[in-house]
């Protein structure tokens, strides 16, 4: 029986977990602090960018194009620009000389296409949804009211939706210059010696289906200027990222344009993004000399928020009868939509390093054909990449298993690398600095009750039950922490993967960090302040953060990939420590000792072996007053610190789940999920358990709930919360989580990334325990979501339906 969550039950687990995650009752690393942000985050005392108003604002709505694929003959907007409220009302002609391209910042291979993208057609439609007009008048609803009053004429074109179809001899055009964006190729060892003769072959075809990111806050931007400088205020995820790119698209000089990050609403990617609204606000606010802001609506933000996955895979393994992996290919079709965005292209790359997974192979071979289609634009969605890759090598590691009648945990066994192993440079070429599979695996099959529900699952099946029990294990790992700035300059990203941190003393002894990394929900300042807090010997609650705006944090590479710890807190540490080397020069100066005798521990500098010693609130007024200090010593305690990592970080772990099928329905229900995930050294546990219950909550979504529909003209079908699914706590089980602890070597604080791990796992995990349900029906797969319909047509499809029974598989002593 599922536990009723009640206030005293929370307050218990968060007390009990605050006491099983401080070691060290001295220390803040490690204890299960509650976030100091989340006081004015759930009580609305926070200011959301659709909150903030400002003096004589206007109001912007978007007219968008109802086509999928069609020139644009005429639009006439006399008839709008007359209504009541009406400021103004433009056009893509009206634009068409300042308002640029967006831009592409990934540009995968030298020959790739990347098309001229219009923040505002001009001439040519190409996705549901793209914005041919604008009405800016005095409130929102009357600049929705007069969209209606725009007319526009469309010459239709022939949509292009299917990517196999697309790359066809003879397709429709997306762009004149084809429908193929680029082709990007990458092996490792002697694929074709890894395939000749192999003992045993699968080939299988994945479909990473179509997302919708569904961020709780939905895009907001408000534009305004004095005349000479501008400031964007926007639900963003990289302010700083966004300041350079807005300058490069519409020529206002960088030092002139603030970019403000307010209280962010979740990202999940989707505001990992430069967007034509963003860049038409700040044109619009140069135009008419007024603040503009403008909100999407939860139907509008389906159509135009960049989408995620949309992946065609076909796997193919080569492998000895003992399961050990010999070689594995894999070959993409990776929809990019109607444009490249900010990094489209480099999502499906950032996986193709991962589809090896945690296994030891001879030879690995990669090739991904990234295709134009008149939909939505794809682009980063939480994992990016990864999640896809994580599918592809698990459900292929269970097809082997299958093929070869072993359970699907003594193959990964068989395969992955073994704790004595690391540092281990895999196929790929990535050098993972530690693990340990093996502890988490065992601890999670434990939680789990491995062996007590199989010995279930072969109950039913002797009876045939209609209700059929699945078990499905997926083992991963990840790379994080993006990234170091020369691999991702080799893979022609166009820029860094460097983080900045500031951090100042102030006279009272309080201290500030600066961080250029920008949240929106990953609890930032309280994990920070935690940093800060042991290194600088101070209170927890003596630490502010500050973030999110270029003028107040004007270095930093912002926050997506999991990077903000390892690299954004590595940098407050770095920036802590070299504070305490300048108070460690005016402590030796006051206690008259040399800086090599001074010693540092809880807050105070001492004299070694005598009771001498300076707090450093004693040294932070000593250095605001500068009355006496050594010679040359400038009066501040405070440092700048940009580290560049040298490596990724690999986070890993096992996911479990058991589901139950109704063969009869379809019907699927998580009977229960079990996660162990080792993260390195963790800060705060409470901000690790929330980061993957909410991740595994999205990996689920993409295996039994979401999927972004189109018709057959390219009409997106799931523009609402009713048609697009999302999964709800009485859809989730209660996740059991742990935890094993295999420190990061690639930085000081022997930390991993955590916000994707969720995700990465949750999906092969699910889907593999759905197939391995309807394994004696003759499935051996279904196409995400794995919704009631789907599953029961693969049985019917298969034959099991109507015989009532497929018999006995291979593994358990049939042949197939």
């Amino acid at each position: 029986m599922t536990e009723q969550i009640d206030a005293g039950m929370v307050a218990r687990r968060i007390a009990e977990s605050d006491r099983l995650g401080s070691p060290d009752p001295g220390r803040e690393i490690g204890r299960a602090r509650r976030r100091k942000e989340d006081a004015r985050l759930i009580t609305g005392r926070t200011l959301w960018t659709d909150d903030i108003q400002l003096p004589g604002m206007l109001y912007v709505a978007f007219l968008r194009s109802p086509m999928a694929h069609a020139r644009i003959t005429r639009v006439d907007t006399s008839a709008a620009r007359n209504q009541p409220g009406v400021a103004a009302v433009y056009t893509g002609r009206d634009f068409a000389a300042e308002q640029g391209s967006l831009p592409c910042a990934w540009p995968v291979t030298e020959d790739i296409v990347i098309p001229d993208h219009p923040p505002m057609a001009v001439e040519e439609v190409r996705y549901v949804g793209e914005a041919v007009a604008c009405v800016v008048a005095t409130d929102r609803y009357k600049a929705a009211d007069a969209l209606e009053a725009i007319e526009v004429d469309y010459e239709p074109l022939e949509p292009v939706l299917d990517m196999t179809e697309a790359l066809a001899e003879g397709s429709p055009k997306v762009h004149e210059a084809g429908n193929r964006s680029f082709t990007w190729k990458f092996s490792g060892g002697d694929v074709e010696a890894a395939f000749r003769d192999a003992p045993v072959v699968i080939e299988r075809t994945y479909v990473q289906q179509r997302l919708i990111p569904t961020a709780m806050e939905p895009r907001a931007v408000v534009a305004t200027t004095d005349g000479t400088a501008f400031t964007l205020y926007s639900s963003t995820q990289i302010p700083h990222v966004l300041r350079v790119m807005l300058a490069l698209t519409t020529g206002i000089p960088e030092h002139l344009l603030r970019v403000v990050a307010p209280d962010v609403g979740g990202g999940f990617g989707s505001k990992l993004q430069v967007t034509a609204e963003e860049v038409l606000c700040l044109l619009l606010t140069r135009r008419l000399g007024k603040p503009v802001k403008w909100t999407e609506s939860r139907s509008e933000g389906n159509l135009t928020v960049h989408h995620g996955r949309d992946q065609l895979q076909r796997i193919t393994l080569a492998a000895e009868r003992d399961g050990r992996i010999r070689g594995m290919r894999a070959d993409l079709l990776a929809d990019m939509g109607a444009y490249l965005m900010l990094v489209t292209p480099g999502i499906p790359i950032l996986g193709a390093f991962m589809y090896n997974g945690i296994y030891k192979m001879d030879a690995y071979d990669f090739t991904c054909t990234g295709v134009f289609t008149t939909k939505m634009p794809t682009d980063a969605y939480r994992g990016a990449g990864r999640p896809e890759a994580t599918f592809a090598i698990e459900r292929a590691v269970d097809e082997l298993a299958h093929e070869l009648g072993m359970d699907p945990v003594e193959v990964r066994r068989r395969n992955w690398i073994t704790h004595q192993e690391f540092p281990y440079t895999t196929i790929a070429g990535l050098t993972y600095d530690s693990g340990n599979y093996e502890a988490a695996t065992d601890r999670a099959l434990a939680l789990f009750g491995y062996d007590k529900l199989r010995a279930e699952q072969a109950d039913r099946r002797d009876r045939r039950d209609p209700v059929q029990l699945g078990i499905g294990v997926s083992t991963y790992t990840e790379m994080c922490g993006l990234a170091p700035s020369r691999v991702l300059g080799s893979l022609s990203y166009g820029a860094g993967g460097w983080e900045h941190a500031t951090v100042r003393l102030l006279p009272t002894g309080k201290v500030e960090v600066v961080t250029g990394t920008s949240p929106h929900g990953q609890g930032h300042e309280t994990a920070w302040s935690q940093i800060a807090a042991d290194a600088m010997g101070v209170p927890f609650e003596d630490v502010a953060v500050l973030h999110g705006d270029t003028t107040v944090a004007p270095k930093g590479m912002d926050t997506y990939g999991s990077r903000s710890l390892v690299i954004g807190g590595v940098a407050v540490l770095q920036a802590c420590e070299k504070v305490k080397d300048r108070a460690r020069k005016l402590a030796a100066h006051m206690l008259e000792a040399s800086p090599d005798d001074i010693e540092f521990s809880g807050g105070t500098f001492s004299v070694r072996g005598t009771s001498a010693g300076k707090t450093i609130q004693e040294l932070a007024l000593a250095a605001f007053a500068a009355h006496d200090l050594p010679e040359g010593f400038e009066p501040r305690l405070d440092a700048d610190v940009t580290f560049d990592p040298q490596n990724f970080s690999f986070p890993h772990g096992t996911h479990l789940c058991a589901v139950e099928v109704d063969t009869e329905t379809g019907m699927t229900k998580i009977r229960s999920y079990v996660a162990v995930d080792d993260v390195g050294n963790v800060v705060n546990p409470l901000i690790v358990e929330g980061q993957v219950h909410g991740g595994i909550a999205q990996g689920i979504g993409q295996a039994l709930f979401e999927e972004a529909v189109y018709d057959s003209e390219g009409n997106l079908l799931t523009t609402t919360m009713t048609d697009y699914l999302i999964p709800s706590a009485a859809d989730l089980p209660e996740f059991v989580t742990d935890r094993t602890e295999t420190p990061a070597t690639s930085n000081a604080l022997g930390v991993k990334g955590v916000g994707e791990a969720g995700t990465i796992a949750a999906t092969p995990a699910v889907v593999n325990a759905v197939v391995d349900a309807l394994r004696p029906y003759g499935v051996r797969d279904v196409r995400m979501p794995c919704s009631p319909e789907r599953i029961w047509r693969a049985i019917s499809e298969s034959g099991g339906a109507a015989a009532g029974w497929a018999g006995p598989t291979e593994a358990e002593g049939g042949e197939r």
